[in-house]
């Protein structure tokens, strides 16, 4: 009777894919097949994805939340208006109950996944209201840290929104480091870290590398303000993605970096080579590779 009176969420069991003290994971961005509704419910599919393969938390992509929550689904090859489809967008996300984004959490409580992140990329195109709303958003889906590729224009004035709901952001890189506005080198890192106690870094390892940077070394040096990895393979010199393994990429390094030091860093794949088999069969390669580094 006493269990019987316990939510549903507190009674689930929790998926463990932490492996000798490492937490991994996966950025749901990896299952973007299922971002849209062609094969029903989004978050409903990702979650039955997770769970096949065993991984127990995950960074959210946030286009699968907005699309399970009734964002519009643009096809390929339709004619939009892409100024006109920006502005519904900004309104929906302005509009739609945040009680739907603590549906989805509830959804992953009940499956035993930790909802950790949610991925939410500030730019230039974002207004003053959307920012806060995207902050909104973060609290109504319990997380405390929201991932961002950003601008370092854009960060400036996503700065005080942080700081005013509390809510960590993990700056995104890629390797572009041409473009000074974007982030990339540790430099560009260093200055989102400057502009609040509430920014941090979301470090990709693999464009890190491929942009000519020591993921293991700026782990190092900087780990007290990193809010999680994204795992991928890449060849060195702004090269491809890879198969992981067939790129030179660190990530055994970086993995067993995080065992012996025990940096509580979640590790989270993120599938985007161009694969043999389903993003399902993809990301459970990814995850026995990462088994595979810590035996």
């Amino acid at each position: 009777m006493a269990l019987a009176s316990l939510p549903a969420s507190m009674l689930a069991a929790k998926i463990d894919s932490e492996v000798k003290g490492v937490r991994l994971g996966v950025q749901t961005y990896s299952f973007r097949q299922v971002t849209g509704s062609g094969e029903g419910d989004p978050i409903d599919r990702v979650i039955q994805l997770m769970k096949s393969i065993g991984l127990g938390e995950c960074e959210l992509f946030g286009q699968q939340a907005e699309n399970s929550l009734g964002v519009p689904v643009q096809r390929r090859g339709e004619n939009v208006d892409r100024k006109k489809a920006r502005e519904d967008l900004r309104q929906w996300r302005l509009t739609t109950p945040l009680a739907g984004f603590r549906g989805i959490r509830k959804k992953f409580d009940d499956a035993g996944i930790l909802l950790y992140a949610f991925n939410l990329s500030f730019r230039d195109d974002f207004t003053d209201e959307e920012i806060d709303r995207g902050f909104q958003m973060a609290k109504a889906l319990g997380v405390k840290v929201i991932t961002a590729s950003s601008t370092i224009t854009t960060a400036q004035r996503v700065a005080p929104f942080a700081d005013r709901h509390g809510i960590t952001v993990g700056m995104h890189g890629h390797s572009n480091t041409k473009d000074t506005n974007e982030f990339a080198t540790p430099e560009s890192f260093a200055k989102a870290i400057a502009m609040s106690k509430h920014f941090a870094v979301n470090l990709d390892v693999g464009h890190f590398f491929a942009s000519g940077y020591d993921p293991v070394e700026y782990i190092q040096s900087h780990h007290e303000h990193i809010t999680n990895l994204h795992l991928k393979d890449r060849k060195k010199d702004d090269g491809p993605n890879t198969p992981w393994g067939e790129g030179d990429t660190p990530i055994k390094q970086v993995l067993q970096l995080l065992r012996d030091k025990k940096y509580n860093i979640p590790a989270y794949i993120e599938y985007e080579y161009r694969g043999t088999g389903t993003p399902e069969e993809e990301v459970r390669k990814c995850y026995e590779y990462c088994k595979q580094a810590l035996a």
